[in-house]
């Protein structure tokens, strides 16, 4: 296969091309933002999928020309002593938005369907149990007024193969290795038939799962952008024009001759 061709046989996007279209999206996210202000909704998006399916840079694509206090970012650390002892989703729901605010969540309460089922960090029944009464929180969570998106990030075989192997050979990578990634590559069709048990039980009416394939990765974070932009309705708020006003030269100095013997970074670049 050419290595300018995604596994479908489309010609994979240009760099330049690929900017061109994340800038307008991007501003288009910098106007729900405002929106999302104005009207005070809260919104939940969770991004799930395997390991090197490419949640990281999708997120990173959203959130990257947004302020973090609307768009706020969750990725919680494996959980605590106490945290176990809690109820499942307690830990979760703190991180809830107030009004105002969209959380985006890399990894979710879904990690019991997922990575906790299949390496047996949960019991059957927990699992069961979770399947069981997700969707009935998640009735609540909506009940409640706030929009829950939930996109799952389905990659290749082939592709995260690929992905591993990069993160192995590259340093600025190796740190995307975690302990649960490479045994996770030799349980493949059990993730796969988690991933379905979970779809099938939590794909609801008021919570819909939408699948974004993700082999390419540019194609993948503009559809992703897209796809939120689609499922919440916004307007373009007005803005006042702003001016920048003079500076005022009362009490004026030599505020650079005040810095003089203090300590600066040394300019190597």
């Amino acid at each position: 296969m050419s290595k300018k061709s995604k596994p479908n046989g489309a010609e994979k996007m240009k760099g330049k091309e690929y900017m061109k279209e994340l800038r307008k999206l991007q501003a288009e996210l910098c106007h729900l933002q405002e929106w999302v202000k104005l009207k005070g909704l809260r919104v939940i998006v969770v991004f799930e999928g395997r390991d090197a399916a490419g949640k990281g840079g999708t997120i990173k694509a959203i959130t990257e020309r947004v302020s973090p206090r609307v768009f706020r970012l969750v990725a919680l650390p494996a959980p605590s002593d106490r945290e176990k002892s809690q109820m499942y989703m307690q830990r979760y729901l703190q991180h809830f938005p107030a009004a105002g605010e969209v959380v985006i969540f890399d990894r979710s309460w879904y990690n019991r369907a997922g990575v906790e089922h299949v390496m047996g960090f949960c019991t059957k029944e927990q699992y069961q149990g979770f399947l069981k009464h997700c969707p009935v929180v998640e009735g609540y969570i909506t009940g409640a007024g706030i929009q829950l998106i939930k996109v799952w990030l389905e990659s290749s075989d082939a592709e995260q193969k690929r992905r591993f192997e990069a993160r192995i050979d590259d340093p600025l990578r190796q740190w995307k290795l975690s302990p649960m990634d490479l045994p996770s590559r030799s349980k493949w069709f059990e993730y796969s038939r988690a991933r379905d048990k979970m779809l099938e039980a939590t794909d609801t009416e008021w919570a819909p799962w939408y699948i974004l394939r993700s082999d390419d990765k540019k194609r993948a974070r503009l559809n992703a952008i897209h796809h939120v932009l689609s499922l919440i309705p916004y307007k373009k708020v007005p803005r006042e024009k702003i001016k920048v006003p003079k500076r005022s030269m009362k009490g004026a100095y030599d505020d650079q001759a005040s810095l003089k013997g203090r300590r600066f970074v040394p300019e190597k670049y």
